[in-house]
């Protein structure tokens, strides 16, 4: 039972918070282990995390924001003799709302020989998070973590859902969380696959994005692309958390301790600006999920096609496994065409699926 002096504490660090007092990395890791473990009551749950988000986290805080996730709450599955391994994934909370891309995204990618470790959650913002397209394309959320292993070893992706991985906390908050929180950040940040080196995380905004990989460099991450997308005659401040196939994308990426900042086009990676209604979501989780199976199976001459393909040409990009975004999209777009991003897909719910083997191999 937290005390009543830790309860007092704790009221006057949301009160210096929305007074516009900063924390340093140790308080900030004190501050969210508490969240993290259930030591204080709802109410000062969430009026921490409103007043902390509302007063713009700093780097610092983040960071310590982080160290309390990852040692409190963050299961873990190894990657065994496979190099490197990718992460792909949002902030959500964006203000255009697309089509799910990070989740078709991985399986191309893992299509074209990328070991993906993708997380995800439900929906916090929008219609769906990767969570429901994944449990809609056949993915068991529930399956233990050792299938997601076996998946990661021997199909070369895996799905690791927030509530299998996060073991209580933040699990606990993103059930009932409708408001965006610095979670929303650490999110992404995540590394339930401690071998990750390389991630495409998209943002929300642009200063996440400089957050996002700033952490990324603290936490040791060796290559980081963070994409915030834009639309042509669009107010840029109504963005995506993706790659844009609709106008410029501005991208912070980190490559072995330097950050750099620029910004690419639909040009760049080979195609033509096309409308944001081309890609925008349809109105329910099953809708998008169909959607994109429909384009795996077969619809690879779309605007949506060509959207998940430059989404999964970063990733090859920032793995190295192609020299330029137009060459890691025409790796992407052939493995759409040939059938082998669906195969991907099958073979993940082999392992991960709702009618697989409960005799999955134990890599310990």
């Amino acid at each position: 039972m937290t005390s009543e002096a830790s309860l007092r504490a704790f009221g006057k660090r949301i009160s210096a918070l929305a007074s516009g007092v900063t924390m340093s990395r140790q308080e900030a890791y004190e501050a969210y282990r508490d969240i993290i473990l259930d030591r204080q009551p709802e109410l000062q749950q969430g009026a921490f995390l409103a007043a902390h988000f509302m007063r713009n986290p700093t780097t610092e805080e983040l960071s310590g924001a982080w160290d309390a996730l990852d040692r409190h709450d963050t299961a873990k599955v190894t990657a065994h003799g496979v190099a490197p391994v990718c992460d792909i994934v949002g902030t959500g909370s964006d203000p255009l709302k697309t089509l799910n891309c990070s989740s078709p995204a991985a399986l191309i990618a893992a299509a074209c020989g990328l070991t993906i470790a993708k997380k995800g959650a439900r929906l916090v913002s929008g219609v769906s998070g990767a969570s429901d397209i994944f449990e809609w394309l056949g993915i068991d959320l529930d399956a233990s973590l050792r299938h997601a292993e076996a998946a990661l070893n021997q199909a070369g992706i895996c799905y690791l859902p927030g509530e299998a991985f996060l073991k209580s906390g933040w699990a606990r908050l993103i059930r009932h969380m409708r408001f965006t929180t610095a979670f929303n950040i650490l999110g992404p940040l995540t590394m339930p696959c401690a071998e990750t080196s390389i991630a495409v995380i998209g943002a929300y905004a642009p200063q996440v994005s400089d957050q996002m990989v700033a952490i990324l460099r603290e936490t040791g991450m060796e290559v980081a692309l963070s994409p915030y997308g834009m639309v042509d005659g669009v107010d840029p401040v109504h963005g995506m958390d993706e790659f844009s196939p609709c106008g410029p994308t501005r991208v912070v990426e980190l490559r072995h301790g330097a950050i750099e900042t620029y910004e690419v086009t639909p040009e760049d990676f080979g195609i033509r600006p096309v409308p944001f209604d081309a890609i925008m979501s349809l109105a329910t989780a099953e809708e998008n999920a169909s959607f994109i199976l429909d384009v795996l199976q077969g619809n690879h001459e779309s605007a949506a096609a060509d959207f998940f393909s430059i989404n999964a040409a970063a990733a090859l990009y920032a793995a190295g496994m192609a020299d330029t975004y137009a060459g890691g999209f025409d790796m992407a777009r052939q493995a759409l065409a040939s059938g082998q991003a669906m195969q991907k897909l099958n073979q993940l719910r082999e392992f991960q699926g709702f009618f697989v083997s409960p005799k999955i191999p134990d890599f310990t």
